[in-house]
């Protein structure tokens, strides 16, 4: 995979490398909510959405943005 790069200059907007630990903790929260409130009540319908358990503008990147100046460092995979 030496010669691979993207092929459009759509990069994200962040210092991090990645958003992995973000999103570990995120499903953890909303494995543990749906785990009490389904030991509370079985038969409920209401779990929580993914949206109300996380945060995403929190995460640590912020979007993707297009950048039509990159560099072929920045178009690497």
């Amino acid at each position: 995979m030496t010669r691979s790069r993207k092929k459009s200059p759509i990069l994200g907007i962040t210092t991090a490398q990645s958003e992995k630990a973000d999103k570990v903790a995120a499903h953890r929260r909303e494995r543990r909510n749906v785990r009490s409130r389904l030991d509370g009540d079985p038969l409920t319908e209401i779990l929580p959405a993914q949206r109300e358990v996380s945060n995403v503008w929190t995460f640590a990147k912020d979007g993707k943005a297009y950048l039509p100046d990159a560099r072929p460092k920045d178009l690497r995979k």
